[in-house]
Parts: structure tokens; sequence; C-alpha cells
């Protein structure tokens, strides 16, 4: 008799992994997060015309610099207001894009009872992550304030075998780790979105693939992304 016999009758094939996106055209989305299920959560936010101007004249003018910050909720604001120095010309225009990020670091340490978040403020002229990958993380927060938004896969669309060197070099759109180009979803300007990375709590396999978009000639991507530190 086979003395490994009654362990291994005992072994189930492993089941499928299952996630799914939220979305919702309120902020009040962002805590399906939560949700097993779910492996990124999209607030479809259309942004304030005044802050868009905002956005698109600091820009223009060159007026904003790539920063990384360790924040809190307290002092989000007033780390932002000194880290970009505003001018007399463009002090509306800095107050107004300042005082969104500092919402969006309440909203994001609240949600996670975090104490401080790192902050990243980049602007992007070519992808800065250009092939689709998971993150080592718990969970980030990214939204685009201007230009193309990051691009994404639904997790029932993936073979994650094709990820890192598993594509033997091909592009993505050629290595099989999709099956079409349709796949691929990409948030608008303006979206909140929280991707579900590896180290969340019982979701190594199913973070959330994602890639950073082309960006087109003589333009320009302004992102923001919100970490656990």
């Amino acid at each position: 008799m086979n003395a490994l016999a009654p362990i291994t009758a005992q072994i189930k094939p492993a089941e499928p992994l299952y996630r799914k996106a939220a979305k919702e055209c309120d902020a009040d989305v962002l805590p399906q997060i939560y949700n097993q299920d779910t492996n990124i959560v999209i607030w479809q936010r259309d942004l304030e015309q005044t802050l868009t101007n905002a956005v698109n004249t600091l820009i223009s003018a060159n007026a904003l610099k790539p920063l990384e910050l360790a924040v809190s909720p307290d002092d989000a604001f007033d780390q932002l207001i000194k880290t970009l120095k505003p001018e007399d010309n463009n002090r509306d225009e800095v107050k107004a894009l300042c005082e969104d990020i500092a919402l969006l670091v309440e909203m994001f340490c609240c949600l996670f009872d975090l104490k401080r978040a790192g902050l990243r403020l980049k602007i992007l002229d070519k992808p800065m992550c250009p092939r689709f990958h998971v993150d080592k993380i718990p969970c980030r927060l990214v939204t685009t304030y201007q230009g193309v938004a990051t691009q994404w896969l639904n997790h029932s669309d993936v073979n994650r075998s094709k990820l890192g060197t598993g594509n033997l070099g091909k592009p993505d759109e050629e290595s099989g780790l999709f099956k079409s180009l349709n796949n691929i979803n990409q948030l608008k300007q303006g979206d909140v979105a929280l991707l579900k990375g590896e180290y969340w709590d019982e979701n190594e396999g199913a973070g959330l693939v994602h890639r950073s978009p082309a960006v087109a000639a003589n333009k320009q991507r302004l992102l923001l992304t919100l970490d656990f530190i």
C-alpha cells in the first residue's frame, strides 16, 4: 500500500484566482479595493476646468519639476507649496494643483490608515514603465493630470507566464501575454485609480498587470503616484 495515498488523495488542485475591476464616478468606490476579488478600483473623475487650465499653464511655462516627498495629510499642502515655490504670476495655479494633491493624500492615508505616504510627481515625455508588469507593493494610487494615462489588463485576459523574462524578448503585443489589443484598458486623464500589487495580503499571483502608455512627440504627461511607506 502506498503510504502517501491518503495524503495525496486529499490534495486539491488550486482554484484559479478571480479578480475584477470596480469603477464608479464617485470617490465612494475607493474602499472596494478591500474586496478580495478586486485588483483595481477606478474613480472615474472629471477634472474641474480650473484645475485643468492651471496644470496646462504650469506645464507650458515649465513651472513644475519632478518631486518625491514623504507627506502626511497634515503637511502635504505646505510641503508641496514649499517645494514648488510659486511665483506671483502662477500662485493661483500652483495652489489649485497642491490643493487637489493634498486632498488625494488625505483620502489615501485615511483609506489605508497610514500616517504618511510616499508622493511622486513626474513630468514624462516617454513611458516610465513601457512593458506590462506587476508591482511588488501592497497598493498604489495613480492619477494623470495631463496627457495619456495608465494602461492595464483584466486578470482573466493575462497569461502571467509571459510577464518578465517569460516574454522571451518579444514585445508585449507579440509575446502571448494577452490575445488581442482590445484587451488593453486605459485610464483617462483625471481618473484616480488604486492598483493592487503582489504584496497585498493573499494577492500573490493576482497583482494588477499594467504599463505606462506611449507619449506622443512634443507631448508631456503629468503623473502623480502615492505609495505606502
